[in-house]
């Protein structure tokens, strides 16, 4: 099946062949066809799957093919995301693929001024992309009407639950026209994330193509245990000895990927950190510059583990291992996209037995572990079945 077959345009299934997209991913194939014949969708999938482009090319479909939004640009969709980069991520999406229509987007949030932001919705936008707080805080200022609004979607869906957005997601509601399509995206189909769907859709369709604890199949996972004294020079190592061109780091907490960055600066290694301390405005530039290949590490906290999308990153690293184990599965989908491999590599002191337990429970799997020579814990760590390819990997490290 084409993108033609599913019922798109000719000016986007330009754009699309310009990216050389001619197949929707099994995703795209379920929802895409039910969105432009505006039904109430609720989805689920990995990332890497296509999923933005899921929401964004139905939408462009529809409203470019309704001709009061031709000429006076009205707010007829709006998307909310749940953090910044995010948002910046889908509008890049909404321009690529809209580009030969006369279609006006804009994505606005939070850390940086809001006044560009107010002059180009007051010249008239079609489609916003928006975090919760910044949408509030311009609709309560009288910047935004809600009036025309006919498609909500709420991307990442259930980690807006899990940062603390419902309520300003029911405020959001309670402002729309309640006659509506509603699209609704999230990566795991959660309790809450159900909860959520009954109260703001009308008969959904379910569409899922990824079980919850699944992960990309072309992702070769790697444990290296490590005292936590040893975790950066062990970084190090893994980036020159393996000639990493560039690399996704994660760290649990702000300081740590501060402290981390400048280790590896120190170490004549380009580094940059991305976190909540951070303004919106270095967060961008920083991005932008890994996205470039300017800079070979990019260090982040979980501010980065949706909403980045980053061609050819071969490698994540859990410097640091997620304190809830589904955040496991959102790390390591930055890479492993669009069918190419990756390798999600951990780093596993002896006290975080409890939560390599808990990712390998909820992955239904034992993950292999690789002492790298050189770097042997001094700590007891708990055995895990060696894996076949132990060897060839060990031999990779020895000089």
């Amino acid at each position: 099946m084409s993108f033609k077959n599913i019922g798109l345009k000719e000016p986007i299934l330009k754009a699309l062949q310009q990216k050389g997209y001619t197949e929707p991913t099994p995703i795209q194939k379920l929802a895409i066809a039910s969105i432009i014949q505006q039904k109430d969708v609720m989805a689920a999938a990995q990332t890497g799957t296509g999923k933005t482009a899921c929401f964004t090319l139905p939408i462009l479909e529809i409203l470019s093919n309704a001709q009061e939004n031709k000429n006076h640009h009205q707010l007829n969709a709006l998307i909310v995301t749940p953090t910044r980069e995010l948002a910046s991520q889908v509008q890049d999406n909404i321009k690529s693929y809209g580009k030969n229509l006369s279609l006006k987007s804009i994505a606005i949030y939070g850390g940086v001024s809001d006044v560009n932001q107010k002059q180009a919705i007051n010249n008239g936008v079609d489609i916003m992309v928006a975090t919760p707080g910044r949408l509030l805080d311009l609709y309560h200022q009288k910047a935004i009407n809600f009036s025309k609004i006919k498609i909500l979607v709420l991307d990442e869906a259930d980690q807006m639950l899990d940062m603390g957005f419902i309520n300003d997601i029911k405020k959001i509601d309670k402002y729309l026209p309640k006659k509506r399509q509603n699209l609704m995206f999230t990566a795991t189909f959660s309790d809450p994330f159900r909860s959520l769907v009954k109260q703001f859709s009308n008969d959904p369709i379910e569409i899922s193509v990824a079980k919850d604890n699944e992960t990309g199949k072309n992702i070769e996972h790697y444990c290296h245990p490590v005292d936590a004294s040893n975790k950066a020079k062990l970084l190090i190592h893994l980036i020159k000895n393996e000639k990493w061109n560039q690399a996704l780091v994660f760290t649990r907490t702000k300081h740590g990927a501060n402290r981390l960055t400048k280790k590896l600066i120190n170490a004549k290694i380009t580094a940059v950190a991305i976190h909540s301390n951070k303004t919106q405005n270095y967060r961008t530039k920083a991005l932008n510059k890994f996205k470039k290949n300017h800079i070979q590490i990019l260090v982040a906290t979980d501010v980065a583990a949706r909403g980045i999308d980053i061609k050819n990153m071969n490698q994540v690293v859990n410097f640091d291992l997620p304190s809830v184990a589904k955040d496991y599965i959102h790390r390591i989908g930055r890479t492993g996209r669009a069918g190419k491999s990756g390798k999600a590599i951990s780093f596993v002191c002896s006290d975080q037995q409890k939560l390599l337990r808990d990712i390998q429970k909820l992955l239904n799997q034992k993950l292999p572990m690789y002492t790298v020579e050189g770097f042997e814990p001094t700590s007891d760590m708990q055995p895990i079945k060696k894996s076949k390819k132990k060897k060839k990997f060990k031999k990779r490290f020895k000089k």
